[in-house]
């Protein structure tokens, strides 16, 4: 079992940026596919970004290509989440989740076994 850990949210203006990461407790986050989602309040978790066990390959949600920017260390010791041109309409928990089924990336989030708690970012107007 991991215990992942997100962290990097918080608050920022329209127009502005955050780097999330997420890490494993146990140190590396393993030769897996990982991915992130995000809930925002009174709405239904949804696919953010993906990125395969080897960084190879990399999938996104329409609505945020060439805004947000997956990408993981070859350490295996983080996964990052770049969010650029951040709107209001992006403020959500945003949680990292990491799939060890043997598959590439995913937009399904059935796929994804291990979650961590998720942090909070606020966009302000």
């Amino acid at each position: 079992q991991v215990h992942l850990v997100e962290s990097g949210g918080g608050l920022v203006q329209a127009g502005g940026s955050l780097r999330l990461s997420c890490a494993a407790s146990g140190g590396t986050l393993g030769a897996y596919t990982m991915g992130w989602f995000r809930q925002a309040p009174g709405k239904e978790r949804e696919f953010v970004a993906a990125i395969s066990w080897s960084g190879d390959s990399t999938l996104y949600a329409d609505s945020l290509k060439g805004r947000f920017t997956i990408s993981r260390d070859n350490a295996e010791t983080a996964l990052y989440l770049q969010m650029n041109s951040l709107q209001p309409e992006d403020t959500a928990v945003y949680y990292c989740a990491q799939s060890r089924r043997g598959v590439g990336p995913s937009i399904r989030s059935i796929m994804y076994e291990y979650w961590g708690q998720g942090t909070q970012v606020t966009v302000s107007s």
